[in-house]
């Protein structure tokens, strides 16, 4: 009896605990949250297609168009002369830029000429024997010459005689070793060989210049030149003499410009041509950095939209039917900022501002301005 009552016992309880399972397990299913899908909003503009101009923008750094560096090809001290030697000095066509001291090459000059006039003196006597139907040319000659001017040219020999002669007597050697001097006494001077100003000054007066030294660099200020590279693509639509415009960083100057030579070489590496731009305006400095806009060509139904809502450089969104579809389109041009894309047709809706988590299939909601 005792054992039976524990069976049935057992059993109840086995039956209790299933029971007690599964009233837990049904109330554990509750119902899941729901949340209201969020719509975004996005901002499209209607496609018309029209002729878009392509405008290829390069830059550059201005560089004066007659620039040349000043080497020094004697040696002395430099002298201190009207006008300081120092960058930002301007000079006149011809003005003084520097003077080296000479003073010493000049005697040794003198000393050249008066062996020279002492050379012409000796051979007189043979002359009035052996020429003296030409003595009176080389006395005239004498007459003429003055130690501190510049040296005479030498008078024409009649005969094959009289230059064999003449030459015999070392008056030809002696008559270009002074020209030699005289010609190297002019470089101790330097002068402007045209308006302009210093833009770099290396030496200070009564500082020692040496042979092949440099002193400094003098430009004209008034005419500048921009190097620009241009992709070969557009070679064909450089064109000699084409205005070009120019303009600052900050866009609050512009320039005209006018495109005056072109390399005829494509370079390898970058596959762009170099194009040199002439302006002139009497604000440019050297160095300035300026953007050009050279006129390329235009392209028909197209339209220029922000490169920010490119896909892939070759994909934009359009909104149909309230949701966003990422199509193909036909880029033909990229700027730093902006593309210009073929292949859209008219009156569709695309984005005008890039929308952050954009998907193909996505439902959006397009801004109305109230």
């Amino acid at each position: 009896m005792r054992k039976l009552l524990s069976i049935i016992l057992g059993i109840l309880l086995l039956l209790g605990a299933v029971f007690t399972a599964k009233y837990l397990i049904d109330n554990k299913k509750r119902p899941k949250p729901k949340f209201d899908k969020i719509v975004k909003t996005v901002f499209v503009e209607k496609v018309e297609n029209k002729e878009i101009p392509i405008i290829i923008t390069t830059s550059g750094n201005l560089t004066a168009k007659r620039k040349i560096d000043l080497f020094a090809e004697v040696q002395g001290v430099l002298k201190a002369s009207n006008k300081e030697f120092k960058a930002g000095t301007p000079y006149n066509s011809g003005e003084n830029i520097i003077s080296i001291n000479s003073d010493e090459f000049f005697a040794n000059l003198q000393s050249q000429k008066s062996n020279f006039y002492n050379s012409i003196i000796g051979m007189m006597p043979d002359i009035r024997f052996d020429f003296p139907e030409e003595y009176d040319k080389w006395q005239n000659y004498l007459s003429s010459f003055d130690v501190n001017k510049t040296t005479p040219v030498l008078p024409e020999t009649s005969s094959e005689k009289e230059k064999y002669f003449i030459s015999g007597r070392g008056i030809n050697t002696a008559y270009y070793n002074v020209k030699n001097l005289e010609v190297k006494l002019g470089k101790y001077n330097l002068r402007a060989p045209y308006k302009g100003i210093l833009t770099e000054a290396l030496l200070t007066p009564g500082s020692l210049v040496r042979v092949g030294q440099k002193l400094g660099e003098f430009i004209d200020p008034s005419v500048y030149e921009m190097e620009v590279s241009v992709n070969s693509e557009f070679a064909d639509l450089l064109i000699l003499g084409n205005t070009v415009n120019l303009h600052n960083l900050n866009k609050t100057k512009t320039y005209t410009g006018e495109i005056v030579r072109i390399n005829g070489r494509v370079d390898a590496s970058s596959q762009t041509i170099k194009a040199f731009i002439e302006v002139a305006h009497k604000d440019l400095r050297e160095g300035t950095y300026l953007e050009a806009n050279l006129d390329a060509r235009s392209e028909t139904n197209a339209i220029e939209i922000s490169r920010k809502l490119m896909v892939e450089n070759k994909k934009i969104y359009i909104v149909r039917d309230s949701v966003l579809e990422l199509i193909d389109v036909d880029p033909v041009y990229f700027t730093a900022n902006t593309a210009i894309i073929k292949g859209l047709e008219n009156d569709v809706f695309i984005l005008s501002k890039p929308t952050p988590g954009s998907y193909d299939g996505m439902k959006v909601k397009i801004f109305q301005e109230k």
